[in-house]
């Protein structure tokens, strides 16, 4: 499969709804830090040794598929075009970082998506695995597997005090961030996520939106990770953070019980309202096609509606997002109104399609 292929296609395997919890825990994702040896970091590498990166990381990652069977795309960011790097940041490969300056940065991409690697971010290597449902141990098994791959080839930067040398302070040690992608519509309806992400921070978590850091909640989707990642292991990081994700999975589910039994016939009204809305609408913005989405997933997975199946909420999760509209339109120089009127009738499509 070419890069191109994949980019054309809203659906990857890591959002199809299984695993467990599949129904609010959209996803599990493990991310690796590691920087080469005698090698600035990054954002103090000249270009000539940030080139150098990228060719080490090449050259290693040529067995990779040796390793877990799975087929690799080495990608040179600076070959696609801008509106193809937005693509792969609106589908969680990349970081909306790593397409910044995109000369001597790459991308390692397994043809399911399951795993990828950015190079040179914010560090040489960012390993990161990618699964359905509250699936934390598998993540780590698969990015371990992968770093152990590319650790034999590689000459990694480590100390045996502080473990895992990185360009930011609060990755030393593992490295590892782990975190989970959340469908809480309950939750927020409800008015109790500010409490409950309250005591998950002071747990030591970060609550952080669709795109992680920097980026706001929309559509009721938040990721929780772990902030600190030195005197701890691996297998600690992420046991607690699933305690807690479970914990919280518990109180969403709580919530839309609640909601039907107390508020039944308002919630109906509502989902069905989102729902309608999405059906005819004319021209929607990428937020209120968010908040609509997210109203009527809760009304699929709480069987309040049967017109459409709960695939249908995470492929347009990506394919309305404004890059992957343009990209899909074949336009980039779409105004806003324009994509309004697109993103609608791409719904209606989609929904009277199911």
């Amino acid at each position: 499969m070419s890069i191109e292929t994949l980019l054309e296609q809203p659906l990857t395997p890591w959002m199809n709804g299984s695993g467990l919890d599949g129904d609010i825990a959209l996803s599990s994702r493990i991310r690796l830090a590691r920087n080469l040896e005698e090698i600035p970091f990054p954002n103090r590498a000249n270009e000539g040794q940030l080139a150098g990166v990228v060719t080490q990381v090449k050259v290693a990652a040529a067995e990779l598929n040796m390793i877990d069977q799975g087929k690799y795309l080495f990608v040179e960011l600076d070959k696609l075009l801008p509106l193809q790097r937005y693509v792969l940041v609106e589908k969680h490969i990349v970081s909306p970082n790593h397409i910044q300056e995109p000369k001597n940065r790459a991308l390692l991409l397994r043809e399911d998506t399951a795993i990828s690697v950015m190079i040179n971010e914010e560090d040489h290597l960012r390993i990161q695995c990618l699964m359905p449902g509250l699936n934390l141990g598998e993540a780590l098994a698969l990015a371990n597997q992968i770093d152990d791959g590319l650790e034999a080839k590689l000459d990694i930067a480590f100390n045996e005090q502080m473990g895992y040398l990185t360009a930011c302070p609060t990755n030393l040690g593992t490295g590892l961030r782990a975190s989970v992608m959340l469908h809480l519509p309950a939750l927020a309806l409800t008015r109790q996520t500010s409490r409950i992400f309250n005591a998950a921070t002071q747990l030591g978590l970060a609550v952080r939106g669709l795109y992680g850091e920097g980026t706001e909640a929309v559509g009721n989707i938040y990721q929780i990770s772990n902030q600190l990642t030195l005197g701890y292991t691996e297998q600690g990081i992420i046991d607690s953070l699933y305690s807690v994700v479970k914990q919280v999975v518990d109180h969403e589910r709580r919530a839309r019980s609640i909601l039907k039994e107390q508020s039944g016939s308002m919630l109906a009204d509502r989902v069905w309202r989102a729902f309608g809305t999405l059906r005819y609408a004319r021209s929607i913005s990428s937020q209120e096609a968010m908040a609509m989405l997210s109203e009527v997933r809760l009304g699929i997975d709480l069987e309040i509606i049967d017109e459409a199946p709960a695939g249908i909420f995470n492929e347009l999760l990506v394919s309305t997002r404004p890059n992957f509209l343009q990209k899909a339109v074949g336009r980039t120089d779409l105004k806003a109104a324009e994509r309004d009127q697109f993103r609608a009738k791409m719904i209606r499509d989609r929904i009277n399609r199911k």
